[in-house]
């Protein structure tokens, strides 16, 4: 009888963590680009030949926001709303869209979005 019970806990626990899994929303796809030392070093390299090379700055503020800080003027800092904010652009600031415009299109982007997040403040 008492290993029924524990049978019958055990398969309620593997029933309910398995639902709890398959109904979380799922990750960002930044996050696969964060776990690769490859995909961070090209995202660094975008940064600094695309986002610093113009506007922003890995180390002081220029007219652009500092993006390596807490603070985000456009969003709350969220891997999809940088993503759209650096895909769609943001009218009437200098910020352009890049969607389309970087050599691996949203895979660049995404990229960008994990050397961000990952480089920045833990916030």
């Amino acid at each position: 009888m008492r290993s029924l019970a524990f049978d019958g806990r055990l398969a309620t626990l593997l029933v309910v963590g398995f639902w709890l899994t398959a109904c979380s929303p799922p990750g960002s796809p930044a996050d696969a680009y964060r776990a690769s030392p490859q995909d961070m070093q090209r995202g660094k390299a975008l940064f600094a030949g695309t986002c610093a090379g113009y506007c922003h700055s890995p180390a002081v503020e220029r007219d652009a926001p500092y993006l390596f800080d807490c603070t985000w003027v456009h969003g709350s800092g969220t891997d999809a709303e940088i993503f759209e904010v650096i895909a769609q652009g943001l009218p009437g600031t200098p910020m352009l869209g890049f969607q389309n415009r970087l050599p691996e299109g949203d895979t660049d982007i995404w990229r960008l979005v994990a050397y961000i997040t990952e480089t920045g403040a833990q916030c």
